[in-house]
């Protein structure tokens, strides 16, 4: 039996942040699939675990909870399987490069598609992605990240932090070479460490079984037709 209940789109994207942290953390989950969401999001709301208007939506079976929204499904699973920092101050910089991984693929994807990617707005686009790179590098400079070693807050072992660091630019990495040659170029340490985060046993198999599942897909639908367009991916 499970641990958890997770419904999102049999895409990655959003979803794989919260799938990521579950395979970590050595949890099982089922997964609820799209019709499954689709008809929880065209009914009442009274019927809902937990009001939602969008997957990622989780329900933690043995505590009996359902919470939506991927910063908060992401931090509830730190908070619950000791995944967090001991630290405060720590503890917000880890809220803060969850949310902060939630706005880029927001802007990756143009708000979800509210615009298609055309060459310029890629080009207008390129130095913003570099700045939004660089707060990672920065973040895990001023905490003792190197080249080959080393976390991003610090601490001994990988935390929620790495876990999204990994997930976010490696899965993109993985399916738009142009967006991981900038990565390497703009910020080679978060690159060296979303690689070796990416590699431990349970986020590889992860890896494999969206390689698996989903093919090269990473959010689907006409936006990502428009970013591989401009991409040439």
């Amino acid at each position: 039996m499970s641990d958890y209940d997770l419904y999102y789109w049999s895409v990655p994207f959003r979803g794989q942040f919260v799938r990521a942290v579950l395979a970590y953390a050595g949890k099982s989950w089922t997964e609820g699939g799209d019709g499954a969401i689709a008809r929880l999001m065209d009914g009442p709301v009274k019927d809902m675990p937990v009001p939602f208007m969008g997957p990622p939506m989780l329900i933690d079976k043995k505590a009996d909870f359902a919470i939506a929204q991927m910063p908060a499904t992401v931090l509830y699973l730190g908070e619950t399987l000791n995944l967090m920092p001991a630290a405060p101050a720590l503890r917000a910089m880890t809220m803060k490069i969850v949310n902060d991984a939630n706005d880029v693929i927001d802007e990756i994807t143009l708000d979800g598609g509210r615009e298609m990617w055309t060459q310029k707005r890629w080009q207008d686009f390129v130095p913003r992605l570099k700045k939004w790179m660089s707060f990672w590098e920065e973040t895990g400079h001023r905490h003792g990240l190197k080249a080959h070693s080393g976390f991003l807050l610090g601490g001994e072992a990988p935390g929620v932090a790495d876990v999204v660091t990994a997930t976010l630019w490696s899965t993109m990495a993985d399916r738009f070479g142009t967006i991981e040659a900038i990565l390497q170029q703009a910020a080679p340490m978060t690159a060296a460490l979303s690689r070796r985060i990416s590699d431990l046993p349970p986020l590889a198999k992860l890896a494999a079984k969206a390689q698996q599942d989903y093919g090269d897909a990473y959010c689907g639908g006409q936006i990502e037709a428009s970013l591989r367009k401009v991409l040439n991916a």
